[in-house]
């Protein structure tokens, strides 16, 4: 485990949810994880974001809301194998956390300013998750825009998934990828 915030930052890495094994958070660190998640730049004190979480039962509940939406939205009728794997999404980690995204007018906190929160909440959900020793994904998938998950998830017209957060143990240290050069990404502002 990464010894510093530096190092964590440095060196922390998605992994993907087929990936995860058990244990996942407990519930006392279930807590750490979402407060961490709320302790995000929040212009205004606006709060633009809340958190669903899919543990237990709930995830394979869940599931069956994902083949439902599938079967219902897809232009072809869905594999048995495709519905299967809509089912068994969310059985893939230990504990997965919905961030939903809410955007409300307000003059002095921009709506950009009100989703860039949420997407902060989410990396602070991923990097409290990976500071516990836990590996986590962020992914929205077909199912953060599908209209029947977002009812079912009880979704206001002002809200939306911002990520789905799967969170559990890595089965095995995942290899680093590419990182892009600092000279093909960096400008400097002046003469």
């Amino acid at each position: 485990m990464p010894q510093t915030l530096l190092d964590l930052l440095l060196t922390r890495r998605s992994v993907k949810p087929v990936a995860m094994t058990e244990p996942g958070p407990t519930a006392a660190e279930l807590d750490l994880i979402l407060t961490a998640g709320a302790r995000v730049p929040d212009h205004k004190k606006m709060v633009p974001w809340r958190f669903i979480v899919f543990e237990g039962a709930a995830r394979a509940h869940f599931g069956d809301v994902l083949a439902e939406a599938c079967a219902a939205e897809e232009r072809e009728p869905p594999s048995a194998m495709r519905l299967a794997t809509e089912r068994g999404r969310f059985l893939e980690a230990p504990l997965v956390v919905g961030v939903v995204s809410r955007v409300v007018p307000h003059m002095g906190a921009p709506e950009w300013e009100q989703i860039l929160s949420a997407g902060a909440a989410c990396f602070n959900v991923c990097l409290a998750a990976n500071a516990l020793g836990y590996a986590a994904n962020w992914l929205t998938g077909w199912y953060a825009y599908s209209p029947l998950v977002k009812a079912r998830l009880g979704l206001a017209a002002n809200e939306r998934v911002a990520g789905f957060i799967y969170i559990g143990s890595a089965g095995q240290r995942p290899e680093d990828r590419d990182r892009p050069a600092l000279a093909d990404i960096v400008t400097r502002f002046g003469a």
